[in-house]
């Protein structure tokens, strides 16, 4: 090991700013989300399969240019207004995904991680504050996600994924199989705005759900009621024994069908 014997100059990043290689024949506009891509650490405005780096500060033209031909400058922490489909009041703290460089959701399925809302502006309009690898996605942990709009019949194959429910019907049921044919470690996450959207998972006839304040019974759902619903309320449901399944996480109001 060797110790400095004399002063040594280094080069200092200031701010909260970045420069990144971009992709070979793409354009990134200001204003843009930039993305990452895994496969080769190149800059493109965001794909949902990226790693999100920040926004740009201008645009970078490299639509003649081989990879790495020119930097993209971006601001990869900080808070910014933007356009978050469904926004509303209620939405304080709430993260935010994107699809693409200039598409924003509250999904987790739809893409890539930004940031939180930080403040309602107006609807559909928020200011979202953002740290690009150091803020972290809540949902990061489950990287299989699907989106529901009604009813599901989950199967084996569904064990360890995320459902991010958007557009439930108040009759709409999301079905559990038989506790013998096994699902594990099942996610089901409410996306809607506050009192937007019914969430009821069934069991089969012969099994019951577990869980925390709530008396087991056969054939009885799990309901989370619309008028009660808040953005981010979820639960998990696991394997239990052959009762039936068991809640190992939940947000948010959950009661058995009476």
């Amino acid at each position: 090991m060797t110790t400095l014997a004399a002063n040594k100059p280094r080069a200092y990043e200031l701010g909260e700013r970045n420069h990144l290689p971009v992709i070979a024949s793409d354009i990134i506009y200001e204003g843009a989300a930039v993305g990452v891509v895994d496969a080769s650490g190149h800059a493109r405005p965001l794909n949902a399969a990226d790693r999100f780096a920040g926004f740009a500060v201008a645009k970078a033209d490299n639509s003649a240019g081989a990879a790495a031909a020119l930097n993209v400058e971006v601001v990869k922490a900080g808070e910014i207004e933007i356009a978050v489909t469904g926004a509303v009041i209620t939405d304080a703290g709430q993260p935010v995904y994107a699809s693409d460089d200039d598409t924003f959701t509250f999904n987790p399925a739809d893409g890539a991680f930004i940031g939180f809302v930080k403040r309602f502006v107006s609807s559909g309009v928020a200011v979202v504050e953002f740290n690009a690898g150091v803020i972290k996605d809540p949902w990061a942990h489950k990287t299989v996600r699907e989106t529901l709009t009604g009813v599901k019949t989950f199967d084996a194959q569904d064990t360890g994924k995320l459902f991010c429910v958007t557009d439930a019907g108040d009759a709409d049921a999301l079905t559990l199989p038989a506790i013998a044919d096994g699902l594990g470690g099942i996610t089901i996450l409410a996306v809607g705005a506050f009192g937007t959207t019914a969430v009821t998972v069934s069991p089969a006839a012969a099994d019951m759900v577990l869980g925390p304040d709530i008396t087991g019974a056969d054939n009885k759902d799990l309901i989370c009621t619309k008028a009660t619903q808040r953005r981010g309320d979820f639960v998990t449901l696991d394997l239990g024994d052959a009762d039936g399944y068991v809640v190992t996480e939940m947000r948010g109001v959950w009661a058995r069908e009476a």
